[in-house]
């Protein structure tokens, strides 16, 4: 369970350090070189704690898309000189594309589709198929969260399952860390959510091999900065609580 988490995310970084130079022409890839070797030397020289996970061409000659632990993708000059902190678009038959988003959205589909089911804490109605699925990153002392998972049998009834991860926000100590800790050892990790979501007291759950530490860092992959964060099938990131009726209107359930 652990080391496919691990082996996951070590593939997603894998495979985003090789986009530097996928498509490009051999001819251009001494270019590339200096244009990443320039860029990692800058940001490193500025932010000492940054973790370069991506280098890519941008969709803008000149500029490279650079993601990091840093939440903000960033746009880079050639040269590393220059850099701006944020969104690009583009224009298309009429309507605004976002490249990064809609590349984060492919990465998201792929990585949460190789998860196992007992890596996550699963809601979903015993009487009929479910219509779509959620993955929801959470914070059992999170208070949007808690409000989120008082509607998980609305939610349920409207055909939505909700497949929870764990991300605990102050991280891989302390308090609440444990809790997630307790619900994942659990005899029965649905019951130990909701108790704990609605301010009860879980026994200390037996020694166990559990996902918490990775699901945390996977979500720290996808874009995760706060809780509840609820990805849809398609990828799409919905940063924050919805109302259950408010959801299955957004997904296209009447």
């Amino acid at each position: 369970m652990k080391s496919m988490l691990v082996g996951l995310i070590g593939s997603l970084l894998l495979l985003g350090s090789f986009s530097v130079n996928a498509g490009e022409d051999e001819g251009d890839s001494e270019a590339l070189d200096r244009a990443r070797e320039s860029i990692e030397s800058s940001l490193k020289g500025a932010f000492k704690e940054m973790k370069i996970r991506r280098i890519a061409e941008s969709p803008i000659p000149g500029v490279y898309e650079v993601e990091s632990n840093i939440p903000r993708t960033l746009y880079v000059s050639a040269d590393g000189r220059y850099f701006v902190a944020g969104d690009i678009y583009e224009i298309a038959d009429g309507r605004l594309i976002n490249p990064a988003q809609e590349r984060m959205q492919k990465v998201r589909v792929k990585a949460l589709s190789n998860l196992a089911d007992e890596d996550m804490v699963i809601f979903k109605s015993e009487n009929t198929e479910p219509k779509t699925t959620i993955t929801v990153f959470t914070d059992v002392d999170c208070g949007y969260c808690r409000k989120l998972h008082l509607e998980v049998d609305e939610m349920n009834a409207l055909g939505i399952q909700v497949n929870y991860l764990a991300y605990p926000r102050a991280g891989l100590e302390g308090v609440t860390y444990q809790k997630m800790v307790d619900i994942w050892c659990a005899d029965d990790p649905k019951v130990a959510m909701t108790r704990a979501k609605t301010g009860l007291t879980n026994p200390p759950a037996k020694t166990c091999e559990h996902p918490i530490a990775e699901e945390y860092e996977l979500g720290n992959e996808l874009g995760v900065q706060g809780t509840p964060a609820i990805i849809l099938s398609d990828g799409q990131m919905i940063p924050g609580y919805l109302p259950a009726k408010e959801l299955a209107k957004r997904l296209g359930i009447e």
